[in-house]
């Protein structure tokens, strides 16, 4: 009986890791995204700043 308890346990602690593993790699391609996203609007920001489009 214990012997199924430990099992069940230890498995139930690798899906937790496992499943937090892929939180935390999720939240980095999201961060990631959001970074490439912000730094392609300030370039956007910039150039219309430069040609004068965004000047009003």
């Amino acid at each position: 009986m214990n012997v199924h308890l430990v099992c069940d346990w230890a498995v139930a602690l690798a899906a937790v890791r496992v499943i937090g593993a892929d939180v935390r790699m999720l939240l980095r391609r999201l961060a990631a995204v959001s970074v490439r996203a912000g730094a392609s609007e300030l370039a956007r920001a910039e150039d219309r700043a430069h040609s004068g489009r965004g000047l009003r």
